[in-house]
């Protein structure tokens, strides 16, 4: 009812109004109004803050006449995140996500185990799984929006048990890696020679990884483009420099360098097994990839952003890790003394600042240290990211339901598995010990030290069940809004090539370059394999479910897929019949980019 047909209620405002502002001349405190009015702004401020961390109210649905597998579907579908990473945000996710240390620092040491021409086949090869891996995970993840992507994905298409070990074994590497990289931030202040003690930087990190993750999927995204951007501008300038520097344009006047480091000392060093350790490297510093299919369910439109991100996984696999590696071989010897570092963040063993200190170039080391540093937080905040959107998934299925993991607030944050996955991060407070606290972050990484290839080798499989499901289902692709540009062959060439390097991980962890065979160096490289094992056949006897793959004719297909996959296939088609009529360059761009 308005005002004017409520004349008491009219009169009554007006008079509290005119008290109030008589009582403030009065007292001769002209400001003592709108203090009240600020205190009155202040409370309904902070009562809207604290109600946000309140449950999400839940559309109910029976579930009672579900299996299991269609259950978890809907529940992953159904779900109260918030849907507002934008665009941009999830493009840079997928073009900085997984550029780290393993490209910074582990390239060097992959430089001296396997020499420049091992760098550029191993990561060619693993750059070549993982555009294939993650666009068969794109097909997936536009299909199904779901919460966990492809956690939930191998349950639906592949088992119920190893959906089960491959979503605690994926929870678990971003458990472990959190701590791990709050430690190596810390470390990284050493490059500086810092003498303040490393549990002080470790909870500053933890205390702003910790805040951006509390913010929503907007705090993660936002973070992500700062950390992505400052990465991808660190490696694009390194590109020009090196070909300077490589042209004999550097400082100290060392001339036209060329690629004589690939005829001495050489273009391989320590043979077959050394381009067997480089492929192990090359595919843990593409760790990280698929977490923009991760982030699909959260997208305000995957059905538009993810498709673009996905095909910009080629620009990033060939400019910022074959390009910058090739320069890098040209311009470091693999027999240089300082690629072996004490630490996988230790800047100076970083060939990218070691092309740059033989050049004579003073300054930017310290430069190339803080993105290192910036890419280690940029680790830790995608782990607390990847580690509560996995326990959320969890909750649909197989975690507890004592822990509360399905528990969103309204602001669309998954306040218990945050808490969890912020919780573990405490720990990195025990490399205080050096001796015991470096021991036990060894056997923690090992237990989630093969998890990224077990993963994408995971989704390659599911893919290429999700294809054979339509095919005998008499189902068409023709139905999807976004396809793979590698199809069903590109996932068997990912999955086999995941298979090789775990293979390959195995003979070099039995018999390590250039020591003895150590039961203990293999488990501690080896762990998470028995581990996923374990959880597997746990699953299958406690549930008496021993079924290996789902037959393709009892796939669900249809559970958990989107609402509008024909309104959104028509607009495809349009848009294809537009892209028929423009230049043969733009039709070039918009295919890979």
């Amino acid at each position: 009812m308005s005002q004017e047909n409520n004349p008491k209620k009219f009169e009554t405002t007006t008079k509290v109004f005119e008290d109030v502002s008589s009582s403030a001349v009065a007292s001769n405190e002209p400001s003592s109004y709108e203090e009240k009015k600020g205190n009155i702004k202040f409370k309904e401020t902070w009562k809207n803050f604290a109600d946000s961390f309140k449950e999400a109210e839940r559309d109910e649905e029976d579930y009672s006449n579900l299996t299991d597998i269609e259950k978890i579907a809907r529940k992953t579908a159904n779900t109260q995140l918030q849907k507002s990473l934008g665009n941009i945000q999830l493009q840079m996710i997928a073009i900085g996500g997984s550029i780290g240390t393993g490209l910074f620092v582990g390239s060097g040491k992959a430089l001296a185990n396997g020499g420049p021409a091992a760098l550029l086949i191993a990561w060619l090869l693993i750059g070549s799984m993982l555009f294939v891996t993650v666009h068969a995970l794109g097909e997936l993840s536009v299909k199904f929006p779901v919460s966990g992507s492809f956690v939930t994905f191998n349950t639906k298409f592949i088992s119920p048990a190893w959906g089960f070990a491959m979503a605690w074994n994926y929870a678990l590497q971003w458990l472990v890696a959190f701590p791990l990289e709050l430690v190596a931030a810390s470390i990284t202040i050493d490059f500086w020679g810092a003498k303040v003690n490393h549990a002080v930087f470790i909870f500053v990190f933890w205390v702003l990884i910790v805040a951006l993750n509390l913010f929503g999927v907007e705090g993660f995204g936002y973070g992500e483009v700062i950390f992505s951007a400052i990465k991808i501008i660190t490696v694009i300038g390194f590109v020009f420099l090196g070909v300077i520097l490589d042209f004999g344009g550097s400082p100290n006047h060392q001339g036209y360098i060329g690629g004589k480091f690939w005829v001495e000392p050489g273009s391989f060093s320590n043979g077959f097994k050394g381009v067997c350790t480089v492929f192990l490297t090359a595919a843990f510093s593409f760790s990280g990839t698929e977490l923009c299919c991760l982030a699909a369910c959260e997208s305000a439109n995957p059905s538009k952003s993810l498709p673009k991100a996905t095909k910009q996984v080629f620009w990033r696999i060939l400019l910022f890790y074959v390009i910058s590696l090739t320069l890098v071989g040209l311009l470091v010897p693999y027999n240089d003394p300082r690629l072996f570092g004490s630490s996988k963040v230790d800047a100076s063993a970083s060939p990218f600042v070691i092309a740059i200190e033989n050049a004579g170039i003073k300054g930017l080391p310290s430069v190339m240290n803080a993105v290192i540093m910036i890419s280690v937080l940029s680790v830790g905040n995608s782990a607390i990211y990847a580690c509560s959107r996995t326990l959320t998934a969890l909750s649909a299925s197989y975690a507890p339901a004592f822990m509360h993991l399905d528990y969103v607030d309204r602001k669309g944050r998954p306040l218990v598995s945050i808490a969890i996955a912020s919780s573990f991060g405490l720990i990195a407070f025990i490399s205080a010990d050096p001796v015991r606290g470096h021991e036990a972050f060894i056997w923690m990484s090992s237990l989630s030290g093969l998890s990224c290839i077990l993963t994408w080798m995971s989704a390659c499989i599911s893919h290429i069940r999700f294809r054979r499901a339509l095919k005998v289902q008499n189902r068409s692709t023709d139905e999807l809004p976004f396809k793979s540009q590698g199809g069903v062959i590109g996932s068997y060439y990912g999955a086999i090539l995941n298979f090789l390097v775990l293979v390959a991980n195995f003979w070099v962890a039995m018999f390590p370059i250039g020591s003895k065979p150590d039961p203990k160096k293999f488990f501690q490289d080896y762990l998470s394999i028995p581990f996923v094992l374990a959880f597997y056949f746990a699953y299958m006897i406690y549930k008496k479910d021993f079924r290996v793959f789902i037959k393709a004719k009892d796939i669900d297909i249809d559970s958990g897929a989107r609402e509008d996959v024909e309104a959104l296939i028509e607009e495809v088609h349009q848009q294809e019949q537009e892209l028929r009529q423009k230049s043969w360059y733009i039709r070039i761009y918009r295919t890979w980019c």
